[in-house]
């Protein structure tokens, strides 16, 4: 197969999921799969690790998104013999001028279950564009069951068999490391040097936030350790009012906002962190519980939306909605050493089962399934 992967979100969607899947996804694809041609178009630098007798690297620009979508990527297919085009960035930019089969990764729909959650600007598009893309994908591919059963409720006609489940994973930097080194890296670049509960992500309504610092006010008084609440994220609106909300509640100077954390900073906070918490009420998969497991961490999480697939009985699952559930929870944890180590060895078990080589196994199974397909019809 000549395949062709929208790759400019691994730079535009850079430290986002989207990101990471398209990233992570295609090096596997290339170090996996040596029968078939990949051309990835690429926005910006940095397209080295990328290279290889397998691939063509296209650059396009940053800017100017619309043009490349309507007019050189459907130009570009159809003079270069493309056999079928993927687009993970949920299908966004799949114009009615593709001259070749195209299949898409939707990762939720968040925008039509928790539109309050989303900016206006993304809601929009994304309304308005899901159904043609829905309507004119040749196969979807998504990354949980949970997602999977979203998208057949709200597009029951599209066939339940083209829709494709590649979970994610988390990446080989996550792994457990000393907590002499972790503590250290984290008092002299962060200034962290007490113990500490652990939160990573955005801080849209949809994550929950807000009670999970409500829940540690409830509890951390009566803890023998001084833990405090340590939150990395960028701050931007949600997270201003999120601090406005702990001077209100009188707990400022135990609740930290890191602000952004790169990357390569984010092992050290999960393997330092006595316990990590994600409340989440939806999740298309929810890949920061996994990354904690994969430095055993231990976990407690949301036993909603997606969650349960990911984690399954290897993290402590909450009512999400019900605050005293959490807050119990957070205590429990911290309070017995002994389930704190189970949750933390059961979690990275678990994280074992998930790589990056198998999503890119499902997905080359996939695509030869979907190509199959179309030239038998």
């Amino acid at each position: 197969m000549n395949l062709s992967i929208d790759g400019r979100g691994i730079t535009l969607y850079n430290g986002s999921g989207i990101g990471t899947y398209t990233a992570n996804l295609l090096k596997e694809l290339i170090a996996i799969d040596k029968k078939n041609k990949y051309t990835i178009f690429w926005a910006g630098n940095n397209y080295d690790e990328f290279k290889g007798p397998n691939t063509n690297i296209v650059l396009t620009s940053k800017k100017h998104g619309m043009f490349y979508e309507n007019f050189y990527h459907p130009n570009y297919l159809q003079n270069n013999d493309i056999d079928l085009h993927h687009i993970p960035q949920n299908g966004i930019g799949l114009s009615k001028d593709y001259p070749v089969p195209c299949v898409v990764t939707i990762h939720d729909l968040i925008p039509y279950i928790m539109p309050e959650t989303c900016g206006k600007g993304y809601l929009t598009r994304f309304l308005k564009d899901m159904p043609y893309i829905i309507e004119n994908s040749k196969g979807i591919f998504t990354v949980s069951e949970y997602s999977k059963k979203d998208i057949l409720k709200f597009f029951p006609n599209f066939p339940e068999d083209k829709i494709f489940v590649t979970p994610l994973a988390a990446n080989s930097s996550f792994y457990p490391m000393e907590k002499c080194i972790c503590n250290k890296f984290l008092k002299d670049k962060y200034d962290i040097d007490f113990p500490f509960i652990l939160y990573i992500g955005g801080f849209s309504s949809r994550k929950n936030v807000r009670e999970l610092i409500i829940s540690f006010k409830d509890i951390y008084s009566t803890l023998k350790s001084k833990y405090k609440l340590v939150l990395c994220g960028s701050i931007k609106d949600e997270g201003e009012k999120l601090k406005q909300f702990c001077k209100e509640l009188g707990v400022e100077d135990n609740v930290i906002f890191t602000g952004f954390v790169p990357d390569e900073d984010l092992p050290y906070f999960y393997n330092g962190c006595s316990l990590f918490v994600y409340p989440s009420l939806y999740e298309g998969f929810g890949l920061p519980p996994l990354e904690a497991m994969s430095c055993k961490a231990p976990v407690i999480t949301s036993n909603s939306t997606s969650i349960p697939e990911v984690t399954k009985d290897c993290a402590l699952l909450i009512d999400p909605f019900s605050k005293d559930e959490l807050s119990s929870s957070i205590l429990q944890v911290l309070t017995s050493s002994s389930l704190s180590q189970e949750l933390s060895e059961k979690g990275y078990e678990n994280s074992k089962t998930f790589t990056w080589t198998k999503t890119a196994e499902l997905t080359l199974k996939a695509y030869e399934t979907i190509y199959n397909s179309i030239n038998t019809n």
